[in-house]
This record gives structure tokens, sequence and C-alpha cells, in this order.
């Protein structure tokens, strides 16, 4: 059987100065941070998920937010190659992380840049959203890795928010979420509910109808638990602050066999 992984990175103690964009810069509580962070990852290992603790990287602001640092598809690691500049040096702890842990690693190479958080994997479907972090190399080098292993690679516009994945991710079902006023184009997933919050869009599958949500999104919580979905809620609002949500905080590896 499969065994369920999950990659974590303690955050930088100067979680603070970390990049915002799309936002209002916001004074972040690095203590109350760390508390969250503890809180998530004892969320993660309750439901059945080893964590596998990356290095820390102290100097770098943002390197809690360890999905953009690699994307998974079956036992092969591609490491990212942020649009950000600043956060480069986040990559190497993980690159050795997903090799001990015997995956297969691959690269994205300048001129392409791509971020974790802008890939949304739906069974064989890899949707990968251009925007400002990843560039058209970088899709086209995500495609070149992953579709000779199966996938089909699905190119989306990203303008409104960071990420894809701050506007958009998957219930159990396939089916995609999101709130409507972030998503460049809700025709391109063949299932798309929409829902009454941005937070509410961003969900982690624990495994069965159950689904890690941040505390931000009580009414897309209560929609979901009403179509018979077992939301378990982690307030992450410092990561918030910096554009993170519920995704950003670990990569979850579901094919990697014990």
């Amino acid at each position: 059987m499969p065994s369920k992984k999950a990659l974590v990175r303690r955050p930088s103690p100067r979680l603070a100065e970390g990049l915002v964009t799309h936002v209002e810069r916001e004074k972040v509580d690095v203590d109350l941070a760390l508390e969250q962070w503890e809180t998530y990852v004892e969320a993660l290992r309750a439901h059945g998920w080893e964590t596998v603790e990356v290095d820390p990287e102290d100097d770098c602001p943002d390197s809690v937010f360890v999905e953009d640092t690699v994307v998974m598809y079956k036992n092969v690691a591609l490491i990212a190659r942020s649009g950000a500049e600043s956060r480069r040096e986040e990559t190497i702890g993980v690159e050795e992380a997903v090799a001990r842990l015997g995956c297969s690693v691959n690269w994205i190479w300048e001129p392409g840049t791509l971020d974790g958080g802008d890939v949304l994997k739906i069974d064989d479907t890899i949707y990968v959203g251009r925007g400002g972090r990843t560039n058209a190399a970088g899709v086209q080098q995500l495609r070149a890795a992953f579709e000779p292993l199966g996938a089909q690679v699905v190119a989306v516009p990203v303008n409104k928010v960071l990420h894809l994945k701050s506007a958009v991710t998957a219930l159990p079902d396939g089916t995609v979420i999101g709130h409507i006023p972030k998503v460049d184009r809700p025709a391109l997933f063949p299932r798309f509910l929409s829902v009454p919050e941005e937070a509410g869009a961003h969900v982690v599958l624990l495994g069965g109808p159950k689904l890690l949500m941040a505390a931000s999104a009580p009414k897309t919580v209560e929609l979901l638990t009403d179509l018979g979905f077992e939301p378990v809620v982690v307030d992450i609002s410092e990561f918030e602050k910096l554009e993170g949500c519920v995704t950003c905080l670990s990569v979850r590896l579901r094919d990697l066999y014990a």
C-alpha cells in the first residue's frame, strides 16, 4: 500500500518579511504563526499522514510555504524555480528531502519559472496556472516531465491572485471549488462549485470525506458539511496575511510506497 507522507517546513524567524503581491501588508505575529503551524502539522498527523520536516531555511522568510518548491507526480519530484528570485534558495533542502524518500528528481531550468502553488492535480490531469510566478517555459518543462508518465497538462490563466491554488482547489470527487471573483476562467474546469469565501477555495484532502480547511471560511465549511464532507478546521491567520493558505504549508505525497 502507498504511504501518506507530507513535507512540512518550520516557519522562519523572518516570516514577517515574507512577500505580498495581491494584498496589503499586515503585521505578522511570528510566535502565533509557529503555534498555528504546529497545530496544522498535528492535524495532518492525526489523520494518518506521516510528516517529514524539511530542514529549515531561517534566512528565507517565505520558506514555510513549502508547496511552492516542488511538484510531485507519481514518484517523480519536479523541483520548482520560483518567479520570485528571492525564493529560489528554498529548494535545496526540499530536493534533499525528496531524494531521501526515494523520489526521482527533475528540475525546472532557466528561463523557466514555476511555483508549486500554481499546480493543481486531479487524478492524471494537471492544471498549471500561468501567472505572476509561473511562465510559459515553466509550463512547457512541467509538461515535458509529466506527460510521458501519463499526465494531461492543462494551462490556465491566473491574474487575480498569487497562485492558481490561491483561487481553486478540488474536492475528493474532482469537483473544482473556487470563489468566483478570484477565478479567471471557471468554465475551464469540467465541474466547478462556487464557494462563498475566498479562503473557502482552499482544501487539503486528508482522506475519505475529511477536508483540512481554514477557520476564516465558516460559510464554506458549513456548505461542504451540508454536502457530506467532514471539514477539519485550523486557524492559519498569520499565514493568510502573506497570501498563504492550507495547501501552501505542506506537500502531500500519496504515491510513495513504504
